[in-house]
């Protein structure tokens, strides 16, 4: 039966590895999470089959959790909507991330120590070591994706948010505190745990504690415009908390999964960190911008705002021989990807040559706009990284900005005062004519003035994105 068990594990690792080459691109994406979905369904059979004689196994309480779980998962990832997706992927994450500290804390609850007590054993150092770090870096994960989730849902007080951000540096030293206390107990408990009185029960809760608080104040002070990396990053920890829980648990499955998670995760926040031309500490101590909490109205510095009509802007994008649409997260509240798919096809119609500009930090997870614009049908061909279409601005007759702000900004390159300077941007300053699509005038996520708003060759369409696309198609189609 070992054999079975080694050899089903080997097929989800190979189906895990599998379904995440598929999440390189918007074509193979959901055939790759199904597969990815497959692999992890064959590790838990492999899994319960190899605990299946033992005597503490109690396949009620299994069932009854496997059950809450569809219950509670299912729902809201069908029915939430592609604007709330880098809510749902922080709240998903911080489960993982908590359920591995509920595994590491579980070690002690039935002895004084280290289950292994149970059976006569002596806890060897990779069941110590690997219990302590899930416990820690689960916690912290846990906490810390519950405050990215509040940060993007705007459930956090605007004051407070912003009172945490301009303490930041306060934050940061009770943080290593925390570290401290956090190690102190793991030392504690790695030298004194021994079967007893159950002390070492009391000092896990501290460590569970300690790095809860941790994860709260590391996040709390981190602006708005960091929360796709910082996303990101905690992805990366819970994989690494869940692949020490697997040591722990001598758990084969456990322990490649969080490997490929914490490895693949590690990957993409630096991509993101180097797509912002800063590095992860500094997005993690020094982060700018307050988020919605940001009070700066775009276009402050001086200069005069010019509006447009779509009317004006469809007879401008008619007769370009190239267009390029610029997704930002105002384009996701609106929900309007359907309509800029629409309008792109009656100006392909018309022999415009239509792309997509994607900046790996837009929207408010990574692949944000890939995925939105994939809804709604748009050729991945279309859509060009940062680097393949920068080059390609200055020969663009028409860029259509859509609630994109702090990627489009030419203060990242032309102002060193500016808290954004240095950060790679979508050069569409350099086109020869740029329309953008807001609501109104205020900044972006990270509360930082736009100087491209009031650039000589930009035009204002005011309004909501959705309805502001439609006109703009009703005008096409007259033409």
């Amino acid at each position: 039966m070992n054999n079975l068990v080694a050899v089903l594990y080997i097929a989800a690792f190979a189906l895990f590895i599998y379904g995440l080459m598929g999440l390189t691109g918007p074509k193979t994406a959901v055939r790759g999470n199904w597969i990815a979905a497959v692999g992890m369904g064959v590790a838990v059979v492999a899994t319960l089959i190899e605990v299946r004689d033992t005597a503490a196994i109690n396949w009620i309480l299994i069932a009854a959790g496997l059950a809450i779980g569809v219950i509670l998962g299912v729902p809201p990832a069908k029915r939430t909507k592609m604007t709330a997706m880098p809510q749902l992927v922080a709240l998903f994450n911080g489960v993982g991330g908590g359920t591995v500290a509920l595994i590491a804390w579980s070690e002690f609850l039935e002895t004084d120590g280290f289950s292994a007590f149970q059976h006569g054993e002596e806890p060897t150092v990779h069941i110590v070591v690997g219990s302590l770090f899930a416990a820690v870096i689960g916690s912290v994960s846990f906490w810390g994706s519950l405050v990215a989730f509040a940060k993007l849902q705007e459930l956090l007080n605007k004051k407070v948010e912003k009172a945490f951000v301009a303490n930041a540096r306060t934050f940061q030293l009770l943080n290593m505190v925390l570290l401290l206390v956090a190690v102190a107990a793991s030392v504690w408990i790695g030298i004194h745990a021994t079967p007893g009185e159950g002390t070492a029960v009391r000092w896990i809760v501290i460590v569970l504690v300690a790095a809860g608080l941790m994860g709260l104040f590391v996040v709390f002070p981190i602006g708005g415009a960091d929360m796709p990396v910082v996303i990101s990053l905690l992805n990366a920890l819970t994989g690494l908390s869940a692949a020490a829980a697997g040591l722990a648990l001598n758990n084969t499955a456990m322990i490649v999964a969080g490997m490929i998670v914490g490895a693949s995760g590690t990957i993409l926040t630096n991509l993101m960190a180097t797509a912002m031309n800063r590095s992860i500490p500094a997005i993690v101590f020094g982060s700018f911008g307050g988020g919605a909490a940001a009070a700066g109205v775009a276009g402050e510095g001086g200069g005069t705002v010019k509006s447009t009509s779509a009317a004006d802007a469809a007879i401008q994008m008619a007769y370009a021989s190239q267009v390029i649409v610029v997704p930002g997260y105002g384009l996701a509240v609106a929900q309007a990807q359907h309509a800029v798919k629409d309008m792109a096809s009656i100006l392909e119609s018309k022999g415009v040559e239509v792309k997509y500009a994607i900046h790996p930090v837009a929207g408010r997870m990574p692949g944000h706009m890939n995925v939105l614009l994939a809804e709604a049908d748009v050729e991945y061909d279309s859509m060009k990284e940062m680097d393949d279409i920068n080059g390609e601005f200055s020969r663009t007759d028409v860029t259509l900005v859509i609630g994109a702000n702090d990627v489009t900004n030419p203060a990242a390159r032309n102002d060193p005062s500016s808290p954004i300077h240095g950060m790679p941007i979508l050069n569409v300053d350099e086109s020869r004519s740029v329309i953008v699509l807001k609501r109104s005038m205020s900044s972006g996520y990270a509360g930082i003035d736009n100087p491209l708003f009031t650039a000589d060759r930009t035009s204002m369409l005011f309004g909501d994105a959705k309805k502001s696309v439609n006109s703009v198609i009703e005008e096409l189609k007259a033409l």
